[in-house]
């Protein structure tokens, strides 16, 4: 992919997006498993726990890059980000990790755990990246200030700003309808522009609404069922 060409830089920019929305809860990990730590051991955790987890996230996601290019899987690696871009809005994540006493105990679980959840972050950086190895290396790049360094306060700005994670969940679901178009066998039905920006356009509203719909839902189910429990305490 060409420096100068469009592509390359929203391909970037869709992962820079991505890597801030995914990768933040990655760190919240970091600081929980080390938080038990004394202050002079907490810093070789991070940058041990960290270079480990980007690592392996690096050897999955290259893997990924390669496992695309399968016909059939850039379709279903389509599917399974948009149902990661629904959940991203609908879900409130609990963070139960436990604390370690130990370095090497810290290091272990941070490595684990930033594995098991970092598989969304691996699939939504690769499609984002159209099969560029370049990108995704800058897209680890990316990720390591943020999981270093960024936990805490980016939390407390999506805690600020939840919109941020909308359009999180909108770039996912972009990011996811531009892989299911360019699977091979569905590339016929997408030749027409109007048709493929179309469907596109039509994949985030829907992802958007369905879960904005189910969001709305469950809070007012929350609210119902906090009113019921109001009223029998009271009786």
């Amino acid at each position: 992919m060409d420096f100068i060409t469009p592509d390359f830089w929203s391909a970037l920019l869709a992962i820079v997006v991505i890597d801030l929305v995914l990768a933040g809860d990655n760190a919240i990990v970091i600081g929980l498993a080390a938080r038990n730590l004394p202050k002079e051991n907490q810093k070789k955790v991070i940058i041990w726990g960290t270079v480990g987890a980007i690592v392996i996230r690096a050897a999955a996601t290259l893997a990924v890059v390669w496992l695309l290019k399968i016909p059939g899987l850039l379709l279903a690696g389509g599917l399974i980000l948009l149902y990661i871009a629904y959940k991203l809005m609908v879900e409130e994540k609990d963070h139960d990790i436990e604390a370690q006493n130990n370095v090497w105990a810290a290091i272990k679980t941070i490595i684990i755990a930033d594995a098991v959840m970092g598989l969304d972050n691996v699939l939504a950086v690769a499609g984002a990246a159209h099969g560029d190895f370049l990108l995704v290396v800058i897209g680890l790049l990316i990720s390591v200030p943020i999981v270093v360094w960024g936990s805490t306060l980016f939390l407390k700005v999506i805690d600020k700003y939840p919109f941020i994670i909308t359009i999180g969940a909108g770039v996912l679901a972009w990011t996811a309808s531009k892989m299911i178009v360019g699977e091979k066998f569905m590339k016929p039905y997408f030749e027409n522009g109007f048709v493929k920006y179309g469907f596109e356009i039509l994949v985030i509203l829907l992802v958007l609404g369905i879960a904005t719909l189910k969001k709305r839902k469950i809070a007012e189910e929350r609210a119902s069922a906090e009113t019921n429990l109001s009223k029998s305490e009271a009786q």
